[in-house]
This record gives C-alpha cells, structure tokens and sequence, in this order.
C-alpha cells in the first residue's frame, strides 16, 4: 500500500483530480480534465491512475442542499461506478456540499496572497478535488459514509 489515493470533483463538462496521502491527510490539485457530457478522455484518466498508483478512489457526490440527489449525483454514480470496473480499486463516494465554497475562498485566497492568478482558475475543479479528498482523509471511523460497493 502506498498510501496514495486519488480524488475526482465529478462535473458534466470538467472533471478535478487531485492526490492525497493518507498518512499526512493532506491534498493537492492535480488536473482539470474536459469530459463531454460527463465523461472524460479515460486515456488520461488511465494515465494519472498508472503515474500515481493509488490505493483507493474518492469521488465527491453532489447532493442537493437537503441532501437529495439530482442529474449530475447520478452522473457521479455512474462515474464513480465505470472508475471501479476499470481501475479494478476501491471507490469512496463523499458527500461533496459546500466544497466548491471553500475551494473558491481558497483561491482567493491563493490570489490575495500572489500564489494565483485569475487565469488560474480553470484549476478551481482541481481545488474542488483537493478540498473533497481532505474531507475524506480527515474523516474519523465512526463517521457515517456514503461508501461505494
């Protein structure tokens, strides 16, 4: 086990990843992939799962405000699910409310601080990823999951 795992902000037209260690439960943004329609270029996908090696797959899962699901928790499902089938890892699915809030005020602040620039906000879907994978990695065992069979 390496201790790697990698974690997706699942959207219709950009997917995040990000790569995160369990033993420091800690993240970065790795890439913004195009996907049509919720798919993405798998090739690329294939490429960052043989770069990386990762123990397991996060996957946020965009619930409604209340907690109900919607088309793109669906389109999340059926991502998280064709992830399973062809990584052959496990798939955690995180209820990801909130998380594009405090990605957004990441990079402001990033940008407050001259670390990021307006052009750099194409990787906010990257940030998302992060800020989705360190939710799961801090999360105690005996927290409630929405883990993916």
């Amino acid at each position: 086990m390496t201790g790697c795992v990698l974690g997706f902000d699942f959207g219709a037209r950009w997917i995040g990843v990000a790569s995160g260690n369990r033993i420091s439960q800690s993240a970065r943004p790795l890439a913004s992939l195009a996907a049509q329609s919720g798919q993405p270029e798998w090739a690329r996908v294939d490429a960052l799962l043989a770069e990386w090696k990762p123990d397991a797959l996060v996957v946020g899962l965009p619930l409604t405000l209340d907690g109900g699901e919607q088309a793109i928790t669906r389109g999340a499902r059926a991502f998280a699910d064709t992830l399973g089938r062809r990584s052959g890892l496990p798939v955690h699915l995180v209820d990801e409310r909130h998380t594009s809030q405090e990605a957004a005020r990441r990079f402001a602040a990033q940008r407050a601080a001259g670390s990021a620039r307006r052009r750099d906000a194409a990787n906010l879907d990257s940030l998302a990823a992060a800020v989705i994978l360190e939710s799961w990695l801090a999360r105690t065992p005996d927290q409630p999951s929405l883990e993916h069979g």
